[in-house]
Order: C-alpha cells, then structure tokens, then sequence
C-alpha cells in the first residue's frame, strides 16, 4: 500500500504544473498564517488564533450539545474558514461520531459549505472507521459538489492520505459512488485512475462497472476494465464472465466466443445457466439457430439443465425464422420436460400465428392458456383482434371479445377501441354500437373516449344513420366534449342529403359556437341541400357567408348555384347579377360556369 501512495504522490506532483488542482494543506504549526498577536490579549473565546481550540474543547465534553457550540464561538464564527474545519476533522480523526456531528454542525446550523478537502478527510475518517453507508452518503454529496467546482476528488483523497488514518476501501468507494449516480463514464475515469495508481477495488465494484459500460454499449471500454483486473489480480467471479458473455454478443464476436468460455474455464469457472441463455438468446436474436440449437445439446451434456428462458429464446428464434411449426414441436418438448411455459412463451407462439393467418391455432393457444392458469395480458388480447381484422374476419374478432369477456378475461379497452374503430372503418357502425353498449353496460359506467363517440357518429352518419349519431352527439355534448370537424362534417353532410337543410344548418350555427371552423365540405352539403329545396337566396347568402367570413371559395359549390338559377329559367340576367356579387366577394368563374351561363341563353 506504501508503494500505491508512493506512485499516487509521483503521478500528482509530476501533473501539478499542468493542473489547476488544489491539494488540502498540511496541518502542522510551520503552515499555520500569521496572525495578529493583539489576538492573545483577548479571552480565548474571542481569540481567532484560539477557534479549533475552543471547538475542539466543547466536542470533548461528555454532554456536549451542539446548540450550545454556536454560543461557544459566536464571535469567532467568521473566522471559520476551510482551514480551520479540516484542523477540527483531523483532531477527532478516531472519534468519527464527533467528526460527523461537527461537520454536520457546520452544514446546517451555520449554513457554510464545506469545500473538497473538507469532505474528502470526512471520507477518510468514516472509511477507517468502517461506516461504509455513511462515507457512501457523503460521496454523493461530494461528487454533485465535484461537478461544480471542477476538482479532482480521486486526487484530494490521495492527498488527504499525508493527514490522518485512511483505509484503501475509500478508493473502492468512489468507484461505486459514480456508479451508484448513474455517472458511469466518470466512474470509469475513477476505476482507471485508482487502478494505475496502484489501489485496488472489488470484483462487485468491477462488476458493476462493467454492467453500467454494457449498457451505454461501451465495448471497447468493457475489455479495458477485465484487462486491467487481470494486471493487477483482480480475480473475476461467475458474474464478471456472465457480463462478458453478454459483451461478447453485443459485440458480435461470435467466432471467439469458445476462446472465451476455454478462458473462463481456465480460470476455474464453469459457465452456468446464465451464461448459457446469455449465448442462446444473442444466437437466436441474430438468427445463428443451428449455433444456438448446438449450445443447447451442449447444455445437457455439461448437465446445466435449459430452464424457461433458454426454450422461449429458441422458440422466438424458430418463430421470427417462420419456423412456426418447429416453433411449437420445441414448446411441447419443454412442456414434456416439466417446464411450465408463462405468458411471455405463449404469447410468441400466438404472435407468430396470427402474423400467417393461422386465428384458429392462435385461439386454441389462448383457451390452452387459460386452462393452465396463464393469465393472457394486453398483448394476447390485442394480437389476436388485429389478427382477426387483418384477415377480415370482423364479426370473428367481435365475437372473440364477447368470449373473453365471458370468461372473465379482462381486455384492455384500447384493444376494444381498436376493434369499434375498425368496425366503423368498414361501415358497420350498428355492430360498433352494441360492442361499446355491451361493454359499458358491464363496467357498469362508460368507457369510451370522445375519439371513439367521433368515430361512430361518423360511420353512422355514412349510413345515414342520422337519429343514432344524433343521440351519440347528444351525449357527447352533454359531457362537456366537443366534436371534432369531421363529425360535424360527417352529421351536416348527413342531414342535408336527407333533406334536413335547417337542422343542418343549425348544426353548424352549433359548431360555431364551439369555435369548430368548418370546411369546404361543410359549404357544399350546404350550399347544395339549399339548391335542392330551391331556396336560392339561402345558398346565396350561405356561399358569401363561408367566403367573407373563412374565406372558402369553393368553386364547385359557386357553380351548383348558377346552374340552379339557369334551371329554374330565371334569365340570364339574374345569372349575371348572382355572378357580379359573387365577384365582389372573391369568387371568378370557370368553364363550368361558363357552360353553364351560355345554356341559359339558348332557354
């Protein structure tokens, strides 16, 4: 350990031109700032020269109180700097308890912040002293600190070293503390730093390092640590090969994966169960089936016995292969085995399934399912109504849904919508209805989103189903929800091909007043119902109403005005006058119109 400090101090001072950092000073009388001698004139608690002395005191006493410290050294607080915190730390260096309390005094009841240095010799006392859980807490706290006063913690607790008592766990510590906030990459730095500087950390530590750079995918980074654990004997566990493994798939090193497993066994593991399924899952995921089928033979002969991940692995792999009916041989053959397949292996089966068309395999899945107390989630259900829908099969997937409902299977609503919106999308809104009515009516409240009532408003009013959209409507509206555009568009389309010109026209008075800005669509069901019934004015004044106002020149609308006119023989001067007004409003003729001007003429 002598030596590890020894190279530590080295690799500092050698850095110490180049580097801005600042190491805790020496606490011995030759470093000690002059001050004013007048001072000793003056009662000790009152003598600035005399504050660590005086702390020091009232954290001896038996009872002390550490309310009762502030009044001790209520003049002499100012005088409280970083220097005179570290000389208290280093006094009670074999008494942590008081060390945490007078630091703890200082954070909170005087409010100061102690620097770097101050909590790195707090590390060391609470290490030394084995309270590991609280030198973690306290880690924490200094590397958020760190990360704004841009010091280098690894090297302040190398440097706190000359000062007092120090256990080499620190440095372990503060691996893990980076690690333990999530900041990995500056754990890595630390591991590095501690490790060239001839400290040590555990395997766990290493560990964890080596899981948190897997998942950032930081490959190369990963061999970097287990090279370094094999330079300085760091011996890997079970679970340091298991992270391997998983580095090796990730790093689609396939072809050194058994020099890898010889190294592991060289090493005096055996790869495990983990292991195993680490290999199997990456060979499937990568479609290697035959490699991941040989690791599986290989596993009985070692006796590691497959267990429910490695046969869900080889079944996912045979099903994105569409091998789906070897996919299913392997499912028998591990039900056969006494292994319990869950929701997670049938519901690969099902998918599968359903994605070659084959529902009926898919349901007796499901019923098998539920015979053997596997309860489907919000994916089985889900898969299986889209599978019914893709074929075409509606009714099917409606009556699927009524079953499981039956059956007091709980399906997700969101698949229950997907199902009604998918039924109003192929116009049958009747059959959308009595789903949602029957599924409300059993959770005894409704359940339906306001896009779900659009939709069917919608589809019925396609139907012409005016006097049920029109109830829908009314409970929407009576729910405080407004209709989107398209539903009204949907009900004022509706009315006017009925004939309901008024009511339509108040639909959209309606819409208005909900801020719902209609379109040209509106315009023309409008415009054109009115041209029906032969009220002129009306669509007139409609056309100039939609143009002034929203500006919509809807050309087609304009022209199904002046062919009404020319139709009902009003002359080709009113023809005339509707287009003058019109002009006056933004609207220009176009052939059709034209056409349709000079056919009046020959009346």
């Amino acid at each position: 350990m002598k030596r590890a400090l020894d190279i530590s101090r080295h690799r500092l001072v050698s850095s110490s031109s180049s580097s801005s950092l600042q190491l805790i000073p020496r606490c011995d009388n030759s470093l000690k700032p002059i001050l004013n001698p007048l001072y000793n004139l003056l009662p000790q608690t009152q003598n600035p020269n005399q504050i660590v002395d005086v702390i020091c005191s009232t954290l001896k006493q038996r009872d002390f109180v550490l309310s009762n410290l502030r009044d001790e050294v209520k003049s002499l607080i100012p005088h409280l700097g970083d220097r005179e915190i570290s000389r208290v730390l280093l006094r009670f260096q074999s008494d942590a308890s008081r060390a945490l309390a007078f630091f703890t005094w200082v954070k909170f009841d005087l409010g100061k912040r102690p620097n770097v240095g101050n909590y790195c010799l707090l590390l060391h006392i609470l290490a030394w002293s084995k309270k590991f859980p609280l030198a973690m807490q306290f880690l924490c706290e200094l590397i958020e600190l760190q990360s704004k006063e841009e010091e280098d913690v690894f090297s302040v607790l190398v440097s706190a070293t000359d000062e007092c008592n120090w256990d080499p766990v620190v440095f372990d510590i503060l691996v893990k503390g980076y690690l333990k906030l999530g900041l990995v990459e500056d754990g890595f730095s630390a591991f590095r730093k501690v490790i060239d500087s001839g400290f040590r950390v555990s395997v766990v530590t290493c560990n964890h390092l080596l899981n948190g750079l897997l998942k950032l995918d930081l490959m190369e980074d990963c061999w970097q640590v287990y090279h370094a654990m094999s330079r300085v004997g760091i011996h890997p566990n079970t679970h340091t090969f298991n992270i391997l493994t998983n580095v090796f798939c990730k790093d689609s090193n396939f072809h050194e994966v058994n020099d890898f497993l010889e190294k592991m066994e060289e090493e005096g593991f055996e790869p495990d169960l983990v292991t195993y399924n680490t290999l199997v899952s990456s060979y499937c995921r990568r479609g290697r089936l035959k490699e991941a089928f040989y690791l599986y033979k290989i596993m009985y002969r070692r006796s590691v016995v497959p267990d429910l991940v490695t046969y869900t692995s080889l079944i996912k792999g045979l099903c994105r292969d569409g091998r789906v009916r070897e996919a299913h041989q392997t499912f028998h053959k591990m039900v056969d085995r006494g292994i319990a397949p869950d929701c997670i292996s049938y519901n690969t089966l099902i998918y599968a399934y359903c994605k070659d068309g084959m529902m009926e395999q898919s349901k007796r899945l499901l019923h098998e399912m539920l015979g053997n107390s596997v309860v489907p989630d919000r994916f089985t259900c889900k898969v299986i109504v889209e599978g019914f829908v893709r074929e075409g099969r509606l009714l099917a997937a409606v009556s699927f849904v009524v079953e499981l409902r039956r059956l007091k299977v709980a399906i997700p609503f969101e698949v229950c919508e997907f199902l009604i919106e998918s039924l109003c999308r192929e116009g049958k809104p009747f059959a959308a209805k009595h789903l949602l009515e029957r599924i409300s009516e059993e959770e005894g409240h409704e359940v339906a989103k306001p896009e779900t009532y659009n939709n069917l408003i919608e589809s019925l009013s396609r139907c012409d189903a005016i006097e049920e959209a029109l109830v829908l409507k009314e409970k929407l509206t009576s729910a405080n929800q407004v209709l989107d555009v398209k539903t009204y568009q949907a009900l004022i389309c509706c009315l006017c091909r009925i004939g309901r010109y008024r009511e339509a026209e108040s639909m959209m008075k309606e819409m208005l007043d909900f801020e719902v800005k209609p379109d040209s669509l509106i315009c023309g069901a409008l415009v054109n119902g009115y041209c029906k019934g032969l009220d002129l004015a009306k669509a007139e004044s409609l056309l100039s109403f939609f143009a002034m106002e929203f500006r919509i020149l809807d050309i087609e609308s304009y022209n199904l005005v002046v062919k009404a006119i020319c139709e009902k023989g009003s002359g080709y001067k009113k023809v005339l006058e509707f287009q003058e007004r019109m002009q006056r409003v933004g609207f220009v003729p176009n052939s059709l119109s034209c056409m349709y001007m000079i056919q009046s003429l020959n009346q």
